[in-house]
């Protein structure tokens, strides 16, 4: 049984019941996508939100919702359906893949709820996605706002200082560190430098190690970092960028529990490439980024890609 059924089967019990009534909350975003935020399905914004909400009462009051596993579980959106084909659908909240199911996940004001379909042969988990920035930096998780800590390698201040800019136009806080200053179990890391730079956190060993380990599907390899490949659905490797290339991307220390991005690149033109790439527009329902000679490429990649 992958994860998502054994979170879903989890939150059985809590289903019927939901988490009772409360004062409710505001300012709610549901996205839904399929095939990894490339074909939008639909949206809806809601200002005020009766009760003490969940993820799955949200989802099924604007969408026609199939379940299985007594009601734990989401089949079906609209018209698309899961499959035996190990293509399903899964939920992120501020970027974030929910460690729990749908009826047993609160909404708290501001969070952004987004489902997506996707095939999930090349890895049963992808712990975090950058395609609602600005979250988590904004709203935060479970209703918490943490710190942002900026950590940047020493030859990519300009890279970090388009960071920061961004970040400042969010209205997000930061403070800033040199690189390998860790970020805690109290604050969100954005860590900025090329990869020779950052092959030795933790947070870059899983991406290198492949979407098993890290739900990034690229891999940054050579002896210096100097090569970029770019991964399709099935996690098998569609394109390889040799030179200048970009990578934005966020996944999740098994120590931590929350997220770290990366904004890196196989050299210092490629990180500068990744840090103007950091915005709401360039990020929307992308589930990583990379960018090569100015073309923006999401990933995974789709094989005609």
């Amino acid at each position: 049984m992958y994860p998502a059924i054994a979170a879903a089967l989890g939150a059985v019990a809590i289903a019927g019941c939901g988490l009772g009534a409360g004062p409710g909350t505001s300012d709610v975003m549901l996205n839904v996508t399929r095939d990894f935020g490339s074909q939008p399905i639909g949206q809806a914004v809601e200002k005020k939100v009766p009760g003490a909400e969940t993820v799955m009462r949200l989802l099924q009051r604007h969408f026609s919702v199939g379940t299985r596993y007594g009601g734990g579980f989401v089949e079906s959106i609209g018209q698309w359906s899961g499959s035996s084909s190990r293509r399903d659908w899964f939920f992120y909240v501020n970027g974030i893949e929910a460690p729990k199911g749908a009826a047993a996940t609160s909404v708290d004001k501001g969070d952004h709820v987004w489902w997506d379909l996707h095939d999930w042969r090349a890895t049963q988990t992808i712990p975090a996605v950058v395609g609602s920035f600005p979250e988590p930096f904004t709203t935060g998780i479970g209703g918490r706002r943490l710190p942002t800590v900026l950590d940047c390698a020493t030859n990519v201040t300009a890279a970090c200082t388009k960071v920061g800019n961004e970040l400042s136009r969010q209205h997000v806080p930061y403070a800033d560190q040199g690189l390998g200053g860790g970020s805690g179990s109290d604050s969100l890391a954005i860590v900025v430098g090329t990869w020779s730079e950052l092959k030795g956190t933790i947070a870059a060993e899983l991406i290198g190690a492949g979407p098993s380990h890290s739900g990034v599907y690229a891999q940054v390899v050579g002896s210096q970092g100097q090569v970029l490949e770019l991964d399709n659905p099935q996690g098998q490797v569609e394109q390889t960028v040799h030179g200048t290339a970009g990578l934005i991307a966020a996944t999740e220390q098994p120590s931590l529990n929350q997220p770290t991005w990366l904004i890196t690149g196989t050299n210092v033109a490629g990180v500068n490439e990744a840090a103007a790439a950091l915005t709401p527009a360039k990020l929307h329902d992308d589930f990583a980024l990379a960018i090569s000679g100015g073309q923006d490429l999401p990933l995974p990649l789709s094989p005609s890609q």
